[in-house]
């Protein structure tokens, strides 16, 4: 076994070198995409009745209107018109059929009802917690980070590249201790805890909402688009996944599903006020998504409602002020019938932030990763899926550091956190503080001896 190991090791080193890059990808490709036989790809579920009906027509044109201009219904409709004119045995119908489900992906889920009167503003819901006042200029956190030697988010070029961090002592004990509080949290709440896959099926994140091809796409490929591997932009298409193809037990509904994970996503932003981590190309986060019956359509609301009040009380136990709005329609993304969203104060920068959001997809995701349940009359229906954030840690790092700061630059860390910090109930500077000078210049300064003509 040994041997053969080694022998495969030594065939894909020599194929680098013999074979141009390109067929060498194809071959990576080819190996990539063919290694599970049990592999295949799922229709979706799609209400095709909704869309095909014209009365619906004038609705679907508006909501994708506000909805960010995607999807095209006229367009969906014309294929299936022609789609009705080409024989079903012909080569040239299931292209079209294939055409026609690609267009239908696109129109965004309906949305609720309120939401039309909220305009381009989010509606505040509350205020949780009052806003601190210093007797001082708060720093921010990349300021505070840089004197307790915490926190390194500069010169990484020759590391990792821009958008990327380093924690350490105190901030990195801090991280884990955000995780232990909202994992213990959920958990006394029913949720099962999973440890999901950072790896996934290009169709398993799509299926999920995202879009993972074009230059505008937040996904990360593993080498290329046609592999159809990516990294996961969250632990909700993990655990969507996880569901696919599966018809749930009508009595175990809702399911509650937690995870813990690494977020990838190759966004960037020239805004000032995103500065430092708070948007981050990965970041640990741990993530709530669960499953309902929809036989009323209450279902999903009641559970995204549980989600939303988790937040509220994750969030209000660690003393940050923060504001929950009610998203609008053009802020909410494909998949989201409604959307709420947590911001906290972040008194160093003097704005709120994101935190946390949670959606109710009703049965967007399910009808195209095929998540099912049989209703008390026996009848397949897809469920409902919801998911909510419980702790991103880079942007809850902001609020509590700066919320925390004394006049010193010391952060004195919330009681609701001491339990998962022992020994730890501040941050001071270092006692002997580790004095680094990084190396700006990234290119070799010295004389490159051709080969043959060194020692």
């Amino acid at each position: 076994m040994k041997t053969l190991i080694m022998n495969l090791a030594k065939i894909h080193f020599s194929l680098i070198r013999v074979l141009p890059q390109q067929t060498y990808s194809c071959i990576r490709t080819l190996c990539a995409t063919t290694r599970d036989p049990n592999r295949r790809i799922q229709r979706p579920k799609l209400n095709y009745e909704y869309l095909y009906n014209p009365d619906n027509t004038k609705y679907i044109e508006r909501l994708i209107k506000h909805r960010k201009n995607v999807g095209d219904i006229h367009k969906v409709l014309q294929l299936r018109q022609k789609l009705g004119s080409v024989s079903e045995s012909s080569h040239e119908y299931q292209l079209l059929q294939e055409e026609l489900e690609k267009e239908a992906l696109n129109i965004p889920n309906d949305a609720s009802p309120h939401l039309w009167a909220y305009g381009e503003e989010p509606k505040v819901l509350e205020y949780v917690n009052p806003k601190p006042q210093f007797s001082f200029t708060p720093l921010e956190l990349g300021q505070l980070g840089q004197r307790l030697d915490i926190l390194r988010t500069e010169n990484l070029g020759n590391v990792t590249g821009t958008r990327s961090y380093f924690f350490k002592g105190a901030l990195a004990e801090l991280e884990h201790a955000l995780v232990k509080y909202s994992v213990s949290h959920l958990l006394k709440k029913g949720f099962t805890l999973m440890s999901v896959p950072d790896l996934l099926y290009s169709e398993i994140i799509e299926g999920c909402g995202m879009n993972t091809q074009g230059e505008h796409s937040q996904v990360y490929h593993i080498v290329g688009p046609s592999e159809g591997v990516c990294l996961a932009g969250t632990a909700e298409m993990s655990l969507g996944g996880y569901l696919r193809g599966r018809q749930l037990e009508t009595h175990k509904l809702p399911s509650k599903l937690a995870a813990v994970s690494r977020c990838y996503r190759a966004e960037s932003s020239g805004q000032a006020e995103e500065r430092g981590i708070y948007r981050v190309h990965a970041f640990t986060k741990v993530e709530m998504f669960g499953a309902t019956a929809a036989d009323t359509g209450q279902e999903s609301h009641d559970l995204y409602s549980e989600m939303v009040l988790l937040q509220k009380e994750l969030f209000s136990r660690l003393g940050i002020h923060f504001q929950v709005l009610d998203m609008p329609l053009h802020d909410l993304g494909a998949p989201a019938y409604t959307k709420t969203d947590i911001e906290a104060w972040m008194p160093g920068r003097g704005m709120y932030g994101e935190i946390s959001s949670a959606s109710n997809c009703t049965d967007y995701q399910s009808a195209r990763l095929n998540i099912t349940y049989k209703d008390a009359s026996g009848r397949e229906r897809l469920v409902h899926t919801v998911n909510g954030t419980a702790c991103a840690v880079p942007r809850l790092a902001i609020a509590l550091c700066e919320t925390f700061q004394d006049s010193d630059g010391n952060i004195s860390l919330p009681p609701s956190l001491h339990p998962y910090l022992p020994g730890l109930s501040k941050i001071c500077p270092p006692s002997t503080p580790c004095r680094t000078t990084w190396l700006r210049q990234k290119s070799f300064q010295g004389t490159i001896v051709p080969p043959g003509e060194g020692i």
